[in-house]
């Protein structure tokens, strides 16, 4: 393997001895814990949005330094050893050095990758290459009673495999991952195909899963945009080995805006991975960014997901928004910030229905399915099937006398009726029995018996429903 190492990343231990070492001296400290005291791991950056108290009050952190920003690259094989707490910005940037990359790279930088295994994660190769979990060959996982196991396909704890995505680190933590790779080009060929229905959008996400291409264009990498139920876009990327021009949106212009017009246009494979990071999506809207003067006045190191989501941190915790609004007379707010994945068959109904009942724009589209012939149970899509996630991130204005949970039970109501999934890296409004059923509570209680049956992590539910 290679080595990688430079002012912001480590190179992974090479030799079996060192990567169980540090693994070694995490369950130490892990076992050093007193029982009954709650966990926390000591990461710099957080992707979740089910804020608890941040003080840590009757809690422990761990210090998982040693698997922050490691990545060692088996270029022959198309391989990469991972600290599980490594970042996918440090992660593409060692393997983009030997024209690869993971085989979905989630679209925000600080994401990482042990939290897109154990949490889920998508992006516009899904459709390809299914979820991040997928092309996980295997993984050293410290378990909630303490153990660290290797678990990989078929082996002895094959059902740990299998189970660990959509746990959220109620299991244990992926230590060391080994991934699979694929080979890039130095740019990516982008064709924004614009529609006026969902019903129209859907069917051309059909085509594009049967063909791997739409009108001529290759669909190397394929995700969507839309406005209104009227204006809709779907963004179908092809690599390149040429570009006759090359965008830049980490600067004055805003990628999002872009995909009204022009039609076509070319980035580096890079700057394609982190075309969303820049904005947020559009959220940095919220912070008046996007408004010429002020994206002028900030920082380009600060046009990134992580400061926006510490902004939001900070004024969740100080209630400066909420204030301001009562203040104002402003009506209540509800947080609404979810990923959902609906079957394609029932997308245009999902979207006609949140358009009319919720009304935030723009939202996220993309495609996906899995790789394999397989489920996995505690999110189960249903292999062969066509899924489009649909992202959503900000506030609604809640009417006159609805409370909290308001528009996130209708999504949950509809998403469930339409046989669809939800992600939980947000609040969550579902009863327990509710939970449980849709998350496969007795595959769940089975890995939870055998691999921390003193609960010495929390639940899944607690965790991502209780907002303990």
């Amino acid at each position: 393997m290679t080595d990688l190492a430079d002012d912001k990343q480590q190179a992974a231990p090479q030799h079996p001895d060192e990567r169980h070492a540090a693994a070694a001296r995490l369950r130490e400290a892990y076992l050093a814990i007193p029982p009954g005291t709650g966990v926390r791991l000591a990461k710099s950056t957080s992707n979740l949005f089910r804020f608890r108290d941040e003080r840590g009050a009757g809690q422990a952190t761990l210090d998982v330094s040693a698997f922050t920003g490691a990545v060692c690259v088996d270029p022959a094989e198309r391989t990469a050893l991972v600290g599980g707490m490594t970042t996918y910005e440090d992660l593409a940037d060692a393997t983009l050095r030997h024209g690869l990359m993971p085989l979905v790279v989630p679209q925000l930088k600080t994401i990482t990758l042990g939290g897109a295994v154990s949490g889920l994660g998508i992006e516009s190769t899904s459709l390809r290459n299914g979820l991040p979990h997928e092309s996980v060959i295997e993984m050293d996982i410290l378990t909630g009673d303490g153990r660290i196991v290797t678990a990989f396909p078929g082996g002895e704890h094959d059902a740990l495999y299998r189970g660990f995505p959509n746990s959220y680190g109620t299991l244990g933590y992926a230590l060391w991952l080994t991934i699979e790779l694929e080979p890039v080009a130095p740019f990516v060929h982008l064709h924004h195909f614009r529609f006026a229905s969902p019903q129209d959008c859907m069917t051309a996400v059909t085509e594009i899963a049967r063909d791997g291409s739409y009108h001529g264009h290759r669909a190397d990498f394929v995700d969507g945009t839309a406005f209104s139920p009227a204006e809709l876009y779907l963004t179908v990327g092809a690599y390149s080995e040429i570009a006759p021009w090359l965008s830049d949106y980490t600067g004055q212009r805003i990628y999002y805006q872009s995909i009204r017009g022009p039609r076509e246009d070319f980035l580096t494979i890079r700057d394609y991975l982190w075309r969303w990071d820049t904005d947020w999506f559009w959220c940095s809207r919220a912070f008046g960014v996007q408004r010429p003067l002020i994206r002028l006045a900030w920082p380009r190191r600060y046009r990134r997901s992580d400061v926006y989501r510490t902004l939001v941190a900070w004024d969740r915790r100080h209630g400066l928004s909420r204030s301001l609004t009562r203040r104002r007379g402003g009506p209540a707010v509800e947080a609404v910030i979810q990923d959902v994945e609906v079957p394609v068959g029932h997308a245009a109904e999902f979207y006609d229905f949140f358009a009319a009942e919720v009304g935030m724009s723009p939202a996220w589209l993309c495609p996906l399915r899995l790789r394999a012939g397989l489920s996995w149970p505690l999110y189960p899509l249903a292999p062969g099937e066509v899924y489009v996630n649909f992202g959503f991130w900000g506030n609604v204005p809640l009417p006159q006398g609805a409370g909290d949970g308001y528009f996130n039970r209708k999504i949950e109501d509809k998403v469930t009726e339409l046989d669809g999934h939800k992600g939980l890296y947000s609040t969550s409004y579902y009863s327990q029995q509710e939970f449980w059923r849709l998350y496969n509570g007795p595959v769940y209680d089975g890995l939870k018996r055998e691999y921390d049956p003193r609960g010495r992590l929390a639940g899944l539910y607690d965790k991502c429903a209780a907002g303990k």
